[in-house]
């Protein structure tokens, strides 16, 4: 990491901020394909901290360093990128916009304090994009938005700053409007000024002229009234229904409180291949967009669960940090990105790492002291060492070999646990196979790596069908993920997912289980009758002993159950496990001298293969309950999929305006490529969960594709 250059230049040593109040954490969001890597290496250029932009075509960009970026040419993780503007450390918290990799932009929203939304003037608000502004509403965090590539050649502002306001709601508002003309500029409606860009950043600024003035009075006015409408002086309304005219200075002050507890949106325009609105922007972020001194901050326990009280961004505090990402390098090893929440980080001092509560998704409950070496300050790609981190600042840790996305950072006197942000259900299986001995070894090192970077990835080892599966968050995730195992040594190949079914009986069966040899010495004699018969779905197994005269001694009654259960689990007919029948022992025999619990054990195996080839096996197969919340247009789609998968609707109710969740009953064997499906029929604006409920009969026409030679 530390290695890789990008041709776009460096800026220089990195600037350590010793005070919260000089810091913006703003995440940049939205939809793949907005501009948002391409906005964030214009505003870099205009800070002076690259000397030119790179290109995401080239893949010369300073926040898509990863191979996986490249090659796709769009963002697959987050990336920090640091600037300075009048004396206030602005970390720009690039996130990828395509949905697969929504786990980085929920690390993205964790850390930040400010949220900037950016959209392409002509390709409109995805849906993935209004729920990511919802999130946000719901935790109050400040948004901005940026409609961004005003030099595309289907560009139109007015009609995507109607498409954000329907989409985002009230109170998001232009402060800028793209000039007319063929010259690049802008006129600001507060103040009434043209900023004009024909030279390119900074612009030159002068008086708007009449007809930009009296194309904008609408606009200016709907700004004016929404300002006023947040302003803490009930007096302002008054005034400006009397005609006076509101001075630029208090709209302004009023702008920025409003922006700063996330009830006024503004919007800017921007073209980064022009300089258009940059230097207006980069005001509106440090100016507007609140420090970490006034945005709530994680709770946080000690490892045992006990509350700790409130977190403050305060230097002098206690240290609590956060990991934000994880990743690998082939020259530093592992790099954690770590928000400061508290306190200070300090080169050379010890530090707790403690993680809890994702043992599901393959990170085990974990707690370890460690020193940290070195503090440095990222940059896309490159590390650049500073003497420490404050509390509100970002910085990342190299060679802290415990810590994994999510865990907290603490001081090992005082040891925390921050409450873990939500994360995303990976649901498309991956099952991999390593196509040598030597990728075996590979594979193992690199899949702790991946899964400690990533925890949306979630590594299962199926014990039942002895396959390695990747749970992923769709193709795109997956293809990254490959791609990564291959590039650090692990030649693998994809192979279909196999769902593991069960075996029952369909009726009543009796079964003979005869174990005789003589050999020579000491012999083997076990004999054993059984009957099995079905139970209700979901009963388990009963043994019953019904042995009448000591034709089965008592000692060797609990070795027949004991070889009943072994055959149980290795199955009858297509190799699953055997559930739901009852088994009762009702007559054997046994010899004095010959007869022992192996032979007998041996015995009630062979009696149930008896009894499985006297009755009727049947199949069962896991059913999911499966929830998905769509749009209402798409409804229709939706349930004749579902239908068509073999699934049963259980009821569809309203969610939020414009959206419903559909509850059904589907087989897990139909659902294994339904997180791409759903996203292609819903074009990405519904989601799913699944849980499993129970097994059901497979039907007879798939029962002889799931047994072996059939």
């Amino acid at each position: 990491m530390a290695a890789k250059n990008t041709d776009n230049g460096d800026g220089g040593a990195a600037v350590a901020v010793d005070d919260p109040a000089k810091v913006r954490n703003i995440v940049l969001v939205g939809p793949s394909g907005s501009g948002k890597t391409t906005l964030t290496e214009s505003l870099l250029t205009a800070a002076g901290v690259i000397s030119r932009a790179g290109s995401v075509t080239e893949g010369t960009t300073v926040c898509d360093h990863d191979p996986a970026a490249q090659r796709q040419q769009r963002s697959v993780g987050l990336a920090v990128a640091p600037l300075v503007h009048d004396g206030v450390k602005i970390n720009l918290i690039d996130t990828p916009g395509y949905a697969d990799f929504v786990g980085e932009v929920r690390a993205g929203l964790r850390a930040a304090d400010a949220a900037l939304f950016v959209v392409s003037s002509a390709e409109g608000v995805d849906p993935a994009t209004t729920a990511l502004w919802e999130e946000c509403a719901a935790v109050g965090m400040p948004r901005a938005v940026v409609i961004a590539r005003l030099d595309h050649q289907r560009a139109d502002f007015a009609a995507e700053l109607a498409a954000c306001q329907d989409a985002f709601g009230a109170n998001v508002l232009p402060l800028y409007l793209p000039a007319s003309g063929d010259k690049p500029g802008l006129t600001g409606l507060i103040t009434r000024r043209y900023l004009d860009y024909s030279g390119g950043y900074p612009p030159q600024v002068s008086e708007s002229d009449a007809a930009e003035v009296e194309g904008a009075n609408d606009a200016r006015n709907e700004l004016i009234e929404g300002i006023i409408a947040e302003s803490e002086d009930e007096s302002l309304m008054d005034r400006y229904l009397g005609g006076e005219e509101i001075e630029p200075e208090t709209l302004i002050s009023d702008l920025e409180t409003a922006v700063a507890r996330g009830s006024f949106h503004p919007v800017i325009p921007v073209c980064a291949a022009t300089g258009v609105g940059l230097a207006e922007l980069l005001e509106a972020l440090t100016g507007a967009f609140p420090s970490p001194l006034e945005h709530p901050l994680p709770e946080v326990t000690d490892p045992q669960g006990k509350p700790q009280g409130q977190l403050k961004a305060d230097p002098s505090a206690p240290l609590a940090a956060e990991v934000i990402r994880t990743s690998v390098d082939s020259y530093v090893g592992r790099v954690s990105l770590v928000r400061v929440f508290s306190g200070t980080l300090r080169p050379e001092r010890p530090v707790h790492v403690s993680g809890h509560g994702m043992a599901e998704r393959g990170h085990e409950d974990h707690d370890a002291d460690e020193r940290v070496a070195h503090i440095y300050s990222p940059l896309g790609a490159n590390l650049r060492e500073v003497p420490f981190c404050v509390a509100g600042d970002i910085c990342a840790l190299t060679k802290v070999s415990s810590a994994e996305t999510g865990d907290t950072v603490s001081e090992p006197s005082h040891p925390l646990l921050m409450t873990p942000w939500e994360m995303p259900e990976p649901l498309l299986p991956v099952a991999i196979v390593a196509k040598t001995r030597s990728d075996e070894d590979a594979l193992s090192r690199n899949l702790n790596r991946l899964v400690a970077g990533d925890p949306t990835l979630r590594l299962e080892r199926n014990a039942e069908t002895h396959q390695l599966v990747l749970w992923c968050m769709g193709e795109a995730h997956a293809d990254v993920v490959l791609a990564r195992l291959r590039a650090g040594g692990a030649d693998v190949d994809t192979e279909p997912v196999k769902v593991s079914l069960r075996e029952t009986f369909a009726s009543k069966a009796r079964g003979h289980g005869r174990h005789v040899k003589q050999s020579g010495g000491h012999g083997q004699y076990a004999v054993c009758d059984i009957e099995v018969e079905p139970l209700p779905v979901g009963s388990g197994f009963e043994f019953l002993d019904k042995v009448v005269g000591g034709s089965v001694p008592n000692q060797f009654i609990g070795s027949v159950e004991k070889g009943v259960r072994a055959q149980l689990e290795k199955g009858l007919q297509a190799g699953y496990p055997v559930v739901d029948i009852r088994v009762t022992l009702f007559d054997g025999k046994a010899h004095s001298v010959d007869s022992s619990d192996a032979a007998f054990q041996t015995a009630g195996s062979l009696g149930l293969k008896d009894a499985a080839s006297n009755g009727r096996i049947s199949l069962l197969e896991p059913i999911d309950e499966v929830v998905v919340r769509l749009p209402d247009d798409h409804l229709g789609t939706v349930l004749g999929d579902l239908s068509g998968r073999r699934g049963r609707v259980l009821g569809t109710e309203a969610d939020t305006p414009g959206y419903s969740r559909v509850r059904a009953e589907v087989p897990a064997t139909a659902l294994l490529r339904y997180a791409i499906d759903l996203r292609s029929m819903t074009s990405g604006s519904a989601t799913f969960t699944r849980t499993f409920t129970r097994y059901d009969p497979l039907p007879d026409s798939l029962a002889a594709q799931a047994i072996p030679n059939n």
